[in-house]
């Protein structure tokens, strides 16, 4: 039994993965905090410290769904009016993406001649984008959506223009072999094998998607969480502005983690 125990004990603790996982959390966020709260009280005095801003954002949620109108509305309106503006833009960048790197993916030709362009347009700021959109669509509302759509598609088109071209020759050579048609090939061959590499791309462009929202939003005015962050500031009440950061923060770490289960499931599958 002593003999048992010594072995127990010497193996040591197995402490469990997601456990371990919450504590390196949890010590991340205090290292921020406490980043945040030295540099508050030495270079940066006007930004308001870590205690005052939980504060707000503890404020903030406890009635998050309140409309007084177009200028006063609750945290919670206004992340899910910009919700809104990201997944239809989004959604729209998305459906030219992938079809579009499809056909990228399966021709040479089309690589060598629109990979420039492509590579030239991407890097592209959202606040350039905007009047743009503007002048397309004669509606700041219109030409956020736009904006997130031109700058949120990058990253999905060129991840499935690379899987689409890198399916194996073997592949392709099974698929001559037994005269697959046009669809069957796209549905056996190409969409399997990418599958991942497009997951990968709506995940990365989701991340754009929801950092190009704050600026449209501050561009466009009106409402969403970039109006509210702006209004906060220019209202000088900075403590809003940092508790937004943190809301921002959050909800682009849950769209992140969700897309990232795909992923990983997509991955084991």
């Amino acid at each position: 039994m002593e003999r048992l125990g010594r072995k127990s004990f010497s193996r040591g603790l197995v402490v469990p993965k997601p456990l371990l996982a919450g504590f390196n959390a949890l010590i991340g966020f205090f290292i921020l905090l406490l980043v945040w709260y030295v540099l508050s009280h030495t270079i940066a005095p006007k930004v308001p410290d870590p205690a005052k801003t939980l504060g707000i954002f503890w404020q903030l949620l406890i009635d998050p769904f309140y409309d007084n109108g177009p200028n006063d509305k609750g945290i919670g309106l206004q992340l899910w009016l910009s919700l809104e503006r990201v997944f239809v833009g989004f959604g729209l960048g998305a459906l030219i993406a992938v079809p579009l790197g499809i056909v990228i993916g399966a021709s040479e030709g089309l690589r060598a001649m629109l990979n420039p362009v492509i590579q030239m347009l991407r890097p592209v700021s959202p606040l350039a984008w905007f009047p743009v959109g503007l002048a397309a669509f004669q509606a700041s509302e219109q030409a956020a959506i736009f904006v997130i759509a031109i700058c949120s598609l990058w990253p999905t088109l060129i991840n499935t223009a690379l899987g689409v071209g890198s399916i194996p020759q073997d592949y392709r050579n099974v698929a001559r072999v037994y005269a697959f048609s046009p669809w069957t090939y796209l549905t056996r061959v190409v969409l399997p094998h990418s599958l991942l590499y497009v997951f990968t791309g709506f995940r990365l462009g989701m991340g754009i998607a929801w950092m190009v929202i704050v600026a449209a939003e501050m561009l466009a005015g009106g409402t969403g969480v970039g109006f509210f962050v702006w209004d906060s500031y220019n209202s000088g009440q900075l403590e809003y502005v940092m508790a937004s950061i943190l809301f921002i923060g959050l909800v682009g770490w849950a769209l992140d983690a969700l897309l990232g289960q795909l992923v990983r499931r997509f991955s084991h599958g």
